[in-house]
């Protein structure tokens, strides 16, 4: 079985945005989530963004753990 081991720039990149340190951190700094809300409903996702953050999620993928620490981050 082939294993995956994601980071941030690599789920910025499969989302189709900037994946340098300085763009994560200012992702980071402009967009925050409510306690209620879940990663994949927030307003500045994109269809095809929150499509991929949902499935991802669903299917328990490769991509969960990184999924996770972005959820965890903008919750600060």
């Amino acid at each position: 079985m082939e294993t995956f081991n994601h980071n941030l720039p690599s789920l910025f990149n499969q989302l189709g945005m900037n994946s340098s340190k300085e763009s994560i951190e200012e992702f980071v700094k402009k967009h925050h989530l409510e306690a209620h809300e879940q990663l994949a409903d927030a307003h500045f996702w994109h269809p095809a963004q929150q499509r991929f953050l949902k499935e991802s999620v669903a299917e328990d993928a490769d991509w969960c753990e990184v999924i996770d620490q972005l959820d965890a981050l903008l919750r600060k």
